[in-house]
């Protein structure tokens, strides 16, 4: 069995080495994504590895992957959206991923972020940096207790995000295609989004990234929010309009954001960049926001999380290598 792993960070090396050592696994790690160019570097494996923002869409790296014996691409993510999946399939070659990694690890950088915007942590930092330490009423907060939370997407993440924010002492609210009876235990469920935007004082977003979710979150649905509300997403970045969620901003129509995860985020995420790179982009104006947090989608980025998907992702390359199948199938 031979396995290469691509886009190997420093932070998975060890983790990695120690898993293929528990494993019993010789696999090669390689510190650079697929791409068109690198794909030459799996002939002779029967199975790869990927982590990484960039797209693999091209159908003749899939050919070539094909043509090499590949049979499976192990995605060390829970998104796949990344990953042509019917090229994929067409070439007879599995991709899974990791559904499960840690969900606490994206529910409380969640739960953070709203508690960081609620207290205007990044406003009061940015004034005491400037030896201004006043109390003013621009500064002053909420509590978590005080306010209605709404979940968009009551899977694992969501359900532990609502748990989160009930152990607050928030009044918890949820809305999903799919209603969960352990949820129901946490949330009431509202019957559309629309009925949850209008009532929820802090709305928290936990769902994938598909057809139907694109865009949910739009230019006429935020203008449903309260003008007081606020909105998270540590899911996928285009659930979210971010040109709408822009203008929603600008134009006072929600208080503030927490985001993880922005559209066409492979353009910045995990890598420098120079000022005129972003200039005049939607990170660029949001960062310049005092109401605004934005991280890198850094929501899976726990010591735990990159242990249990370093851990997965390995079992599921063998699992098809060996058996021609896995549970986290996703094509």
């Amino acid at each position: 069995m031979k396995i290469l792993i691509y886009g190997v960070r420093d932070y998975e090396e060890e983790v990695m080495k120690e898993c293929l050592t528990a494993a019993n696994l010789n696999a090669d790690m390689i510190h650079e994504d697929l791409t068109e160019e690198t794909v030459k570097k799996a002939e002779g494996y029967d199975g790869i590895s990927i982590q990484q923002v960039k797209e693999v869409k091209d159908e003749k790296t899939f050919e070539q992957l094909k043509e090499y014996g590949v049979k499976v691409i192990s995605s060390r993510t829970a998104g796949v959206d990344m990953i042509n999946l019917e090229a994929a399939a067409k070439n007879g070659i599995i991709v899974t991923n990791v559904p499960r990694y840690s969900p606490n690890a994206i529910a409380e950088l969640a739960v953070s972020h709203s508690l960081n915007l609620l207290r205007k942590c990044d406003k009061v930092d940015g004034r005491m940096k400037k030896n201004d330490f006043r109390w003013k009423a621009d500064l002053l907060g909420k509590e978590i207790r005080s306010l209605k939370v709404g979940i968009i997407g009551t899977g694992k993440i969501g359900l532990t995000s609502a748990k989160l924010f009930k152990g607050f002492g928030a009044e918890v609210i949820g809305f999903d295609v799919y209603r969960s009876s352990e949820a129901e235990e946490i949330l009431t469920y509202c019957e559309t989004i629309e009925e949850l935007l209008k009532e929820a004082d802090l709305v928290s977003i936990h769902t994938p990234s598909l057809e139907s979710t694109r865009h949910m979150i739009n230019k006429d649905r935020l203008k449903l929010m309260k003008k007081s509300a606020l909105i998270i997403n540590t899911s996928r970045g285009d659930v979210i309009n971010t040109q709408d969620l822009l203008e929603a901003l600008q134009n006072g129509e929600i208080a503030g954001a927490g985001l993880d995860t922005l559209e066409n985020e492979s353009v910045f995420i995990n890598k420098t960049v120079t000022t005129e790179m972003i200039e005049g982009s939607a990170i660029d104006l949001l960062q310049k926001m005092d109401n605004v947090i934005v991280t890198p989608h850094v929501g899976f980025f726990t010591e735990t999380a990159i242990e249990n998907i370093v851990s997965k992702a390995l079992e599921n390359v063998q699992d098809v290598i060996r058996n021609g199948h896995s549970e986290c199938r996703v094509n």
